[in-house]
């Protein structure tokens, strides 16, 4: 009985910190959905627009990420999740109430002080929530946060915009963070740590910042991973930020309609991508521990064509939902979902087996760093800068072939990936071992 009651707490915990995942990616979806009537507003470019959702957010969020994954080895991460999703959910309210864009930029930076303490804190809980075979099982449920944040965020974050305006839409989907914020202060505990790991393979608890970052730099697989994670995010950022903007523009739909279609179609095929990741690399890592990149790869290499494909399609001739027209390019962009979340679960478990516990949330945080650096920050940021230059040259379609460019970095990722699959197995079997012995 009192190993159920631990089981369901255990659950409850994961179900909160996915919670708070998906309101991290509702706070930031949203400025996807509101790029239009905020240039009419505001009279910005496409490259201001890029600066602001991609590396302005980016930078801050990287500024703050590493001492915070730092504060969480060595403090309550339950606590500092609490208070970082009340104070992003606080910024993304002030959203609603900005005068111009300098005001909404430093709202925005905000919002990534207080994301930028959640990610890597919530994944070294998890760590120590669930034994090692568990974990890319548990990591691919927590990871279901972001599809199903981007769900909310486009679809009713698009209703919102249309019918009440850009500024309503942040100050109600600045709410769900309050209230997540204070049921995982108050009703779970913190975690064991380092409770599924040999005590032998603990480092000193209070190693320097400069020791822990020296050894991970000397971590081939480690360091491999993470330069892959950021190229990954770097197309998976591009494409979630300007997709709905470029269905208004290349496919002639209304706000409300292209964000429902992003909401209805990316949302459920990222989830599907999510569940499908996690499943299948914990079933078949356990035969051969390639699987755990393996799975990312093949992710990679499906969803560069289904990207470009999404892209290049032509206008014209829409599927009919009832009253809702559905371009056919949607169906590209349900498969570069799908197949765009192959990554995320399997590397985030991939390097929670390569790093001991008093580190997790360090280590994980300077993932987060390279995600949000090159992809959060460049992703965005690139495809604005390649769209106001090709305008010259290809006019309406410049938005298309600037997303075809940055849909490379998944090409790039998968090589990576590939160059270490060796490595990996090598310093990950004495993981497996403890797996196979729990």
């Amino acid at each position: 009985m009192t190993t159920q009651i631990q089981g369901l707490r255990r659950h409850y915990t994961l179900f909160l910190l996915f919670l708070v995942s998906a309101v991290s990616l509702i706070d930031r979806q949203i400025m996807g959905i509101v790029i239009e009537p905020i240039k009419a507003e505001f009279h910005v470019s496409d490259t201001q627009i890029g600066l602001l959702t991609g590396l302005g957010f980016s930078l801050v969020y990287c500024l703050f990420a590493i001492p915070l994954g730092r504060f969480a080895d060595r403090s309550s991460r339950r606590n500092l999740i609490g208070l970082c999703c009340a104070f992003w959910s606080t910024m993304t309210l002030l959203c609603g109430w900005v005068t111009g864009y300098w005001t909404l930029a430093l709202a925005r930076l905000g919002v990534a002080v207080g994301e930028s303490g959640s990610g890597a804190a919530s994944m070294s809980m998890i760590a120590d929530l669930y034994p090692p075979h568990q974990r890319a099982k548990a990591i691919s449920v927590y990871m279901l946060g972001a599809p199903m944040g981007a769900l909310v965020g486009l679809s009713i974050g698009s209703w919102i915009t249309y019918y009440y305006g850009w500024r309503a839409a942040f100050i109600w989907m600045a709410v769900p963070g309050l209230i997540c914020a204070v049921l995982l202060r108050l009703s779970t505990k913190e975690p064991v740590r380092g409770a599924w790991e040999p005590v032998a393979n603990a480092p000193a608890e209070h190693e320097s910042l400069w020791h822990v970052l020296r050894e991970a730099w000397a971590c081939r697989p480690y360091l491999r991973i993470a330069i892959a994670g950021a190229l990954l995010a770097f197309s998976s950022y591009a494409f979630s930020i300007w997709s709905t903007a470029f269905l208004v523009r290349s496919h002639g739909l209304t706000l409300k309609d292209a964000g429902a279609i992003m909401g209805l179609v990316a949302g459920p095929g990222a989830i599907i991508g999510s569940l499908s990741s996690g499943w299948l690399t914990a079933h078949l890592a356990q035969r051969d521990a390639r699987w755990q990149l393996g799975i990312p790869i093949i992710g990679a290499l499906l969803a560069f064509p289904l990207a470009s494909a999404f892209a290049l399609y032509p206008a014209g001739a829409p599927w009919l939902l009832g009253s809702l027209q559905v371009p056919k390019a949607a169906a590209f962009m349900f498969g570069m979902s799908v197949f765009g979340m192959w990554w995320m679960a399997p590397c985030y478990t991939a390097i929670a087996h390569l790093i001991t516990p008093r580190r997790r949330a360090t280590l994980i945080a300077v993932f987060n760093f390279g995600i949000m650096a090159l992809g959060a920050g460049l992703g965005p940021l690139a495809v604005g800068i390649l769209s106001d230059h090709l305008n010259a040259l290809v006019g309406a379609d410049a938005l298309r072939w600037a997303l075809v460019i940055c849909a490379g970095g998944y090409l790039l990722a998968s090589g990576v990936l590939l160059s270490v699959l060796t490595p990996y197995v090598r310093m990950a079997r004495p993981v497996e071992r403890v797996v196979a012995a729990a």
